[in-house]
């Protein structure tokens, strides 16, 4: 009986120091989302009212997600202490479900991700063709450092705001993008190994209580 209860307090331990760990990596996604929406570059890049929804729409889901983890990390601490079968089962749920969250979210985002680059990249061009859109052309340019098209890589200079851009700004674009959405991924990957490890800690833990107590 005492190994049971000394495998019990040790997983219990392991699931606190796992939780409070959680609920730091909710503080990083939390972050990370909010610099995402709020960094200086991408609002000024989107920040026009037809600018295209799908990057921030990911965003949001991310911010959402690192929310829910910081309430869910505190309620798992919170759990494992009191050794509450119903606190650990709601955790393992709330795991399970900002789990599938994520998943769908990563599904969203990679399915998506060429039409998302695709309507940033018609946002601009159509910006330019249009006679009010030049506020918005020379964001894009001064922000990524280019000018011109992909199919014409070498614009009248009136169009040109920047005096020696890097590249044509399609290509800026996808790159611009491509890294933003690859940081999204990789939190995401993260997150959702931790989550995993978090809802085998909190079955163990249940199991082992339910055992100790049928044991008494």
């Amino acid at each position: 009986m005492s190994k049971v209860q000394g495998g019990m307090k040790c997983v219990k331990y392991l699931l606190f120091v796992f939780n409070f760990i959680f609920w730091l990596s909710g503080s990083l996604v939390l972050a990370v989302g909010l610099w995402l929406r709020f960094d200086p570059d991408t609002d000024n890049l989107l920040a026009g009212n037809d600018a295209p929804e799908h990057f921030f729409i990911a965003v949001y889901i991310l911010i959402g997600a690192g929310g829910v983890m910081m309430l869910v990390g505190f309620f798992g601490c919170f759990g494992a202490v009191r050794e509450s079968q119903c606190l650990l089962g709601s955790f393992f749920a709330c795991l399970l479900v900002i789990f599938g969250a994520e998943v769908a979210a990563g599904v969203f985002g990679f399915l998506n991700k060429d039409k998302i680059i695709q309507d940033v990249q018609n946002y601009y061009q159509s910006s330019m063709e249009n006679d009010n859109g030049t506020a918005v052309v020379s964001m894009f340019q001064n922000v990524l450092e280019c000018c011109g098209l992909e199919s014409s890589p070498s614009p009248s200079s009136e169009l040109c705001i920047v005096e020696n851009p890097v590249m044509d700004c399609n290509t800026a674009i996808e790159d611009f993008f491509n890294n933003k959405l690859f940081i999204i991924g990789y939190v995401g990957i993260g997150i959702a190994g931790i989550m995993i490890i978090g809802m085998i800690f909190s079955m163990v833990l249940c199991c082992a209580i339910r055992n100790s107590r049928e044991v008494i």
